[in-house]
């Protein structure tokens, strides 16, 4: 930014250059004056309006947006930016509209909208490069890789954080250098690298010291604070985190602020001060509504309810555990919504990318086609995170809930069953969402395998009967006795398409019944025509609407205002599926008196396949299996489920690990999972197949994994011998087992 001032400054008159000389004070004295800085440029603004200089009226707005930014003045710093936009577009200034939409980015990913801060990170990434703003590139990165950070993905965090420190060096801001050492000190506290944590720390605060970034410095010092509460030295952790919320007020901090306050009741928690910890967090709880920081919020009250519990007070433990659980659920599904939003944004950024490299020269294009193809990979790397750190926890509560359930009392189990329909249903709107994206790139092929199709539509309502018992409806099946045993279908995807169709019919109900009728409707040699109906006597569609809602993202206006109108995404996937199937969906319905919703599949008849008994785990008792999983939780419940077969059980923490154990131990099979830090498990994978010295080259090796994306690894899938999704489907692993052990799969029988 200082550069572009100064550009500006040879070309303006001297009441201009004025102006632009109090916008370059404003801008530097932002990091120990915040509150001068805003004085300033609202007076720059004002002489900018009487002198009618557009751009620098532009100007004005876009920095005084990022001041408010910083000050937590959301809905003001969106206004400012939006009207500088409007100036910078006008203007034909790309560098300004790139400085705005930083401004944006940053409005969105620190009140927890990283979905939508990554979009415009991305498009002022592509600006900055053009430009060669090695200053404002560094700024970027290092917000990206804030962003990866929250979605778990340390490896992008970290290669975006050390990208940052390399352009920051290279424009000689050693702000923007330091700033990129606190998050990597916070990584590596997590990591349980304390000496390192603490060598950037301090790296950082002196380098705040250095430059007088006041404002940097309550960052840096929050961040020692963390690491002193970690090795217990209490008083030093009290009083940087004190002098942190000092200068946060000081400056009009709010995001720092939220934080301090609540790390400051984490300690005050540590320190067995009840009292104190509970002022504090309270006091977090009020300063993040008024701002609007839900994830400082849902911490504090899980500190709270911590702190009650341990008091033995069950009722006020029980109140903040479930805001707690109120409050989380409430950003990972604005989270996972904001995804779709984020996925149509970034398709819609290479469009554009794609339009304008047709109008430029060849050096232009190509130059273009790269940062584009950058993009594209970005994307993908979000897409594949979004799928794995989601995945990942809900595998791990689905699984323990059903090993739960096992040893549970009668009245417990009622509610493991709640948490477990909670969880998958979860599941099935994550699923939702990333299948649209596949489908949408056209990436889905259907996988026919023989599936009994009552045992099918028998689990499906099964899985929704809560859900309509709970707004007192009746779910009922009716399937045609005719049916054969067992047809070739992608149980997947047929699951989906009547999951969709099941679940819409319940919300949309306030009372009576859903029906779900499958029955043969012609019949051939080795081909039937089933139809799939799904009715309920709910609100109804009116004529208007039933061409909209099969549109994406879309639903009908008296929909959209219910509190159970969703994302728009199930028809359109249930549409989209069925075009695989090459057929189509039908729609009958009357205002006031319900819907039917109906398809027709040809199925070929196949012969069932044997269901995996338990009497066969004993061909599995005292094999040994490997099991590479970072998760410490997740290769917990997969040892748990293995050992009730007899199997012998080792454990790999990282992917390096796992070949090292690989080398000195023949085992019979290896369970890899593919996100993994240090190495992944592709990697890890390929090494050990290409190895001629390891007992385990030949080795049956599952990939496990949450990535819906990791399948189409397709340089890596040969050195597999099966991908399973997580959350782990218990007979079909036990199947893969029984197939590479039990030769003749007439054993089964």
């Amino acid at each position: 930014m200082a550069n572009f001032l100064q550009e500006l400054m040879k070309t303006k008159s001297k009441e201009a250059q004025s102006i632009l000389d109090d916008l370059d004070l404003a801008y530097k004295s932002r990091l120990n004056d915040l509150g001068n800085s805003i004085k300033i440029t609202e007076q720059a603004l004002e002489q900018s309006k009487e002198l009618g200089d557009k751009s620098l009226i532009a100007k004005s707005l876009s920095l005084l947006a990022l001041f408010y930014m910083i000050t937590g003045e959301g809905e003001e710093s969106m206004d400012l930016s939006l009207q500088a936009i409007d100036y910078f577009e006008e203007l034909k200034d790309e560098r300004g509209i790139a400085d705005t939409k930083y401004n944006i980015a940053g409005l969105h990913y620190k009140t927890d909208n990283f979905h939508a801060g990554l979009i415009y990170l991305i498009d002022c990434l592509n600006i900055y490069r053009k430009f060669e703003d090695h200053h404002n590139q560094a700024r970027v990165l290092k917000s990206i890789g804030t962003i990866y950070e929250f979605f778990g993905d340390r490896r992008s965090a970290i290669e975006h954080y050390e990208k940052s420190v390399q352009e920051a060096r290279i424009s000689g801001d050693i702000n923007i250098e330091s700033n990129a050492y606190n998050p990597l000190s916070g990584i590596y506290l997590n990591q349980g690298k304390i000496k390192q944590a603490m060598e950037m720390i301090e790296k950082s605060i002196q380098m705040k010291q250095e430059s007088g970034d006041t404002r940097g410095l309550a960052f840096a010092l929050y961040g020692r604070g963390k690491i002193y509460t970690k090795t217990k030295e209490f008083e030093k952790a009290e009083i940087d985190l004190k002098e942190s919320i000092d200068i946060h007020v000081r400056m009009g901090e709010k995001i720092g602020l939220g934080m301090s306050y609540h790390k400051l009741g984490f300690l005050y928690m540590e320190m067995g001060l009840n009292d104190l910890a509970k002022q504090t967090l309270i006091r977090s709880i009020e300063f993040s509504k008024d701002h609007n920081l839900a994830m400082v919020k849902y911490k504090s009250n899980y500190l709270l309810y911590l702190i009650f519990k341990d008091e033995g007070d069950i009722n006020k433990a029980l109140q903040y555990h479930e805001r707690y659980i109120k409050e989380k659920d409430v950003v990972i599904n604005t989270q996972t919504f904001k995804l779709i939003d984020s996925y149509e944004a970034l398709m819609k950024m290479q469009a554009v990318e794609r339009e304008t490299q047709i109008k430029r020269e060849k050096a232009e294009i190509l130059r273009k086609k790269k940062m584009a193809e950058q993009a594209s990979k970005m994307k993908e790397d979000f897409l594949s995170t979004m799928s794995h750190e989601i995945r990942t926890p809900l595998n791990a509560v689905i699984t323990i809930t059903s090993l739960l359930k096992e040893r549970s009392k009668k009245d417990e189990k009622q509610l493991l069953d709640s948490l477990k329909f909670s969880a998958n249903n979860l599941m099935l709107i994550i699923n939702d969402i990333l299948d649209f994206t596949k489908l949408d790139a056209g990436k889905v092929k259907l996988e026919l395998h023989p599936t009994r199709l009552n045992v099918l539509v028998e689990k499906i309502t099964n899985t929704y009967s809560s859900m309509a018992q709970e707004k007192g409806l009746k779910l009922s099946a009716e399937i045609d006795e005719w049916l054969s045993e067992a047809y070739l279908m992608d149980e997947i995807k047929i699951s989906q398409m009547l999951a969709n169709l099941i679940s819409n019919a319940i919300k949309f109900t306030e009372k009576g019944s859903i029906e779900v009728r499958i029955s043969k409707v012609a019949e051939e040699k080795k081909v039937d025509t089933i139809r799939f109906k799904v009715s309920d006597t709910g609100m109804g569609i009116p004529k208007e609407d039933r061409e909209v809602i099969w549109e994406s993202f879309t639903q009908p206006k008296q929909l959209t205002t219910r509190t159970e109108g969703g994302s728009g995404l199930g028809l359109s996937i249930v549409k989209k599926l069925l075009k695989l199937h090459k057929s189509d969906i039908s729609l009958k319905s009357e205002p006031g008196k319900g819907s039917e919703f109906w398809f027709d599949l040809m199925l070929e008849k196949a012969a069932a396949e044997p269901k995996p008994s338990e009497e066969h785990t004993d061909q599995l008792k005292g094999l040994k299996v490997l099991i590479a999983d970072d998760m410490m939780v997740n290769a917990m419940v997969a040892g748990k489920l293995l050992s009730t077969w007899g199997m012998e059980i080792d454990h790999a923490n990282d992917g390096f690990e796992a070949i090292t154990m690989s080398e000195k131990t023949r085992f019979d099979f290896i369970l890899m999972d593919i996100h993994m830090p240090e190495l992944d498990g592709f990697e890890a994978t390929k090494r050990i197949r290409e190895s001629a010295d390891n007992p385990n080259q030949e080795t049956p090796i599952f990939a496990l994994t949450a990535d819906v994306t990791a399948e189409q690894q397709e340089i890596y899938s040969p050195y597999f011998n099966e991908f399973m999704l997580k959350p782990i489907d218990r007979d079909k692993l036990l199947q893969a087992f029984l197939e590479f052990t039990i030769p003749n799969e007439s054993t089964l029988n």
